[in-house]
């Protein structure tokens, strides 16, 4: 079988600038400056996670300081007319926090931002304390494996598996992350099952199966040894 999928622990940044609910509005840009990011958690007394406060948090000071809120920007963006007369954390953020547990998948942490439009996820754990951050950007490290790691994981875990009686005549290659799976095979009911597998080898783009039976014509079969 293929590896253990990597999970948010594997990725996750541990090291995490935060801010408390009384942190004032200039200190929560400098901070941000200062570290190179976009938005914050912000922390109780005992660590854990109350909000988290971004830049799209901070825009509507600027958006509403020099000039007069329109009617319709009275009725359309209450929230964003109240934080542009905010000056702390807790009166900016974003609350309850999105967050994820470290045990979480990469897969399941990528659906949460995508359903929930955020671009980062505090890591918290069963006490809801701060444990790490993950980011889109975090999430796409496995996409930087290497094409003989990638290859050498669908030898061993898929085919290894799969087909251990003719894992030296089935072809696979790799590039740019693609796999390509050319040979015969005993049970033809077991191609989609080794597509499926190799498609959840961490770092795996996409699948090239030409795999099939072994009385199949044509050029399905792996290239003699």
């Amino acid at each position: 079988m293929p590896d253990t999928p990597h999970i948010v622990s594997d990725v996750m940044t541990r090291s995490v600038v935060t801010v408390v609910r009384d942190t004032p509005f200039k200190e929560i840009v400098r901070a941000m400056e200062r570290r190179n990011v976009s938005a914050l958690p912000v922390l109780d007394p005992g660590g854990r996670v109350v909000g988290v406060v971004s830049e799209a948090d901070l825009l509507p000071k600027e958006e509403f300081r020099s000039h007069q809120v329109s009617g319709s920007e009275r009725r359309w963006s209450p929230t964003d007319l109240v934080k542009a007369q905010a000056s702390t954390a807790e009166q900016l953020m974003s609350s309850p926090a999105i967050t994820v547990r470290p045990d979480v998948t990469l897969a399941r942490a990528a659906r949460i931002m995508g359903v929930r439009h955020v671009r980062r996820l505090p890591v918290v754990d069963e006490d809801a304390r701060l444990r790490g951050i993950v980011t889109r950007g975090d999430l796409l490290k496995v996409f930087l494996r290497s094409d003989e790691e990638i290859e050498e994981e669908v030898r061993r875990t898929v085919v290894g598996y799969l087909f251990p009686a003719l894992g030296h005549t089935i072809h696979v290659s790799v590039h740019e992350g693609v796999v390509s799976l050319r040979g015969r095979v005993h049970d033809t009911s077991l191609i989609w099952v080794a597509e499926r597998l190799v498609r959840a080898v961490e770092g795996v783009v996409d699948v090239e199966s030409r795999l099939a039976g072994e009385d199949a014509a044509g050029d399905g079969a792996a290239p003699a040894p």
